[in-house]
């Protein structure tokens, strides 16, 4: 079995992710949604923290092997972040959300200078707006971004399209459609909810929309 597929088997055997095509969630943005990821569950599960720190660890070596420090982004990606900087032998830094309010004031926590060459881990990537605010914090600091790395994506094409602008390169371990796929498979969903699962994720605004107006 291929890693997006045991990856996505994973989470919904620990429950990390929540489906619920006929009551949605509400995301913090605002967003409607039938699905919601909390990959932080996977901490609690030793094998599946174990497989996802080496198949994040992997995906590093393979896609940016000059990598000096490893950068997790604040709250939910600093243990991930973390696992892997300390499996590969490297710097870990991780990125707030905003900058302190005391203090420093920093908005990058740990020790990174200039030219370094980073790349930044996530939990997981919603519409990419927080995840691209840590790597302009790093590029502001005169890092060197080589990509992002993360263990789901929804595949919201707001984010590719904002990912695209950036010129960030992303690689997940699995995403939205495999996620879908082994939830119809393994009964997860029922399959006639498949297709609405399918629609939210081309326009979640509409979804959400068509969703209010049939309550």
């Amino acid at each position: 079995m291929d890693i997006s597929k045991q990856c996505a088997r994973h989470l919904l055997e620990i429950k990390a992710v929540k489906l619920s095509p006929n009551k949605p969630f509400t995301w913090a943005s605002g967003l409607k949604s039938p699905i919601y990821c909390d990959n932080r569950k996977t901490l609690s599960y030793p094998e599946i923290r174990t497989f996802i720190k080496e198949s994040l660890v992997h995906t590093i070596q393979t896609k940016f092997a000059d990598v000096e420090v490893i950068a997790g982004v604040a709250t939910g990606a600093i243990a991930q972040g973390a696992l892997v900087a300390e499996a590969m032998g490297l710097p870990f830094v991780y990125v707030r959300s905003e900058e302190k309010k005391h203090g420093m004031c920093n908005i990058v926590e740990g020790e990174i200078t200039a030219g370094q060459k980073v790349v930044v881990v996530e939990d997981l990537v919603s519409t990419g707006q927080s995840s691209l605010k840590a790597v302009d914090a790093l590029r502001n600091m005169g890092c060197q971004v080589l990509g992002m790395t993360a263990i789901f994506t929804y595949n919201l094409p707001i984010a590719q399209q904002r990912f695209e602008e950036a010129k960030v390169a992303l690689y997940t371990l699995t995403d939205y459609h495999c996620m879908i796929e082994q939830a119809v498979a393994q009964s997860y969903v029922a399959e006639e909810d498949q297709s609405t699962l399918i629609e939210w994720r081309k326009d979640p605004n509409a979804w959400a929309s068509r969703f209010a107006e049939t309550k």
